[in-house]
């Protein structure tokens, strides 16, 4: 074979090899799955928090994220699933804004062959098929987790254990749950009584403006627990309860649910007793999740995030790696 003979298939057999390499990097690009991903809002220190998990977590496992906030209005969540259909995203997932209302578009996502994820909450639809899996808190046992650690450490049993309880707002999924499993737990011992409840709209000057209508109610030495259903009413309670000569913490003991950063701050002070974490860094979970649905892995309808109880006296050590 002459010398340029040689050269010329050479030159061919290169070619062909930076052809398969470039068409392959095309292939991977085209084949990434998509995920069309719509948060219920964007309010608050946890709900941030999720948002950069998930967007984080995409990028990091290869998964083209289409993302969009429906800042607290169904109607927005609706028009944005109906855009990640016509899209042809492959898998949508979203963090309903409400429990009802979601059969028709859900009902076109499975006409158009589009599996769907639930996050951090369920909805309630006539055909559980309508939605492949929820990925999210089990409020319930948080609930539990709280009346465990309170019934479990108080001490001086003496009289009883009066409760007031600051909630969510009315009709809240996450609020009631969480006054349900806490309710399971300490109706086993007649000592703990919840002897009055008030609603602090999730937020810290709810918080404090409910504590403050407990307080006229119940008098400041009636109760010995305060039970919030969330750490931001806690905080806020914090601040009722020192502003009335009190010292959360000792003379009341606080317990909340979420695990925020001012939580455990507030814990390192010894102004808050344990909180219960509701975890919102979900994102490479979710990106597993994804990838087993396009995979056609069977999966559960229901998955739970991974969560721990803080007490105060782990509080100093966890702090520094709190991410929210």
């Amino acid at each position: 074979m002459s010398l340029a003979k040689t050269l010329a298939k050479g030159l061919a057999i290169v070619g062909a090899c930076l052809t398969a390499i470039l068409c392959s990097s095309c292939s991977s690009k085209d084949d990434a799955i998509v995920l069309g991903f719509s948060q219920a809002g964007m309010q608050g220190i946890w709900r941030t928090a999720n948002t950069e998990s998930i967007k984080e977590a995409a990028e990091k496992s290869g998964i083209q994220l289409h993302f969009t906030d429906a800042g607290s209005e169904q109607e927005e969540q609706i028009v944005a699933i109906r855009s990640f259909i016509a899209q042809r995203v492959d898998v949508i997932a979203f963090t309903p804004v409400v429990e009802t209302g979601w059969d028709a578009i859900l009902r076109e996502a499975k006409k158009a062959g589009i599996p769907v994820v639930l996050t951090e909450r369920a909805v309630q639809v006539s055909d559980r098929s309508l939605y492949t899996t929820m990925l999210g808190s089990d409020f319930v046992e948080q609930g539990r987790q709280a009346g465990a650690w309170l019934t479990q450490n108080i001490l001086g049993r003496s009289g009883e254990a009066r409760i007031v309880e600051l909630a969510g707002p009315e009709g809240s999924l996450l609020s009631r749950d969480r006054a349900r499993g806490f309710r399971e737990v300490i109706a086993t011992d007649p000592y703990f009584q919840i002897v009055r409840s008030a609603a602090g709209d999730f937020t810290r000057a709810g918080g404090k403006a409910a504590m403050k209508t407990l307080l006229a109610a119940e008098g400041r030495n009636k109760f010995k627990v305060v039970f919030a259903h969330n750490d931001e009413m806690a905080l806020g309670a914090i601040q009722a309860l020192e502003e009335a000569r009190l010292r959360p913490g000792e003379d009341i003991i606080i317990i909340s649910v979420d695990g925020i950063r001012g939580a455990f701050e507030a814990m390192v002070a010894g102004k808050l007793n344990v909180t219960v974490e509701s975890n919102p860094l979900i994102g490479p979970q979710l990106m597993g999740v994804v990838k087993d649905v396009i995979a056609h892995r069977r999966l559960p309808h229901r998955l739970v995030v991974q969560e721990f109880v803080f007490p105060k006296e782990l509080a100093a050590e966890t702090l520094p790696t709190r991410k929210y």
